[in-house]
């Protein structure tokens, strides 16, 4: 089976992905928590991801999220694309949050004014 690597460039971090299934699939693989995958469909537009990088196949998004603008530069659902080659993508809107963060950051506790 043949595997391409996908980078993620906010944090570097990378993960192999097969042609046969989505980014999103892959991505998942991470292991972060709270990845907010919603439908899965290309329909609700929370997997978007701009493509800086690499070839891959993609199947229908809805117009609502992904416009022929953003297509045609690469932005897409990672949900509805699938690598066929290595790939470096952004992690945009909603599923930055939680992917684009490396580990739990620890609050420093408030000082007290005296």
């Amino acid at each position: 089976m043949v595997y391409y690597s996908v980078v993620i460039e906010e944090t570097g971090e990378s993960f192999r992905c097969s042609p046969l299934e989505s980014l999103l699939v892959g991505m998942e693989r991470l292991g972060k928590k709270g990845i907010p995958v919603g439908c899965r469909g290309g329909g609700c537009g929370v997997c978007k991801v701009e493509i800086t990088e690499g070839t891959y196949q993609k199947r229908v998004m809805s117009r609502d999220y992904v416009s022929e603008e953003d297509e045609a530069a690469g932005r897409v659902l990672a949900c509805r694309v699938k690598p066929t080659s290595d790939i470096r993508l952004k992690v945009l809107g909603k599923m930055c949050k939680n992917v684009c963060r490396l580990g739990q950051v620890k609050a420093a506790p408030a000082q007290e004014l005296g």
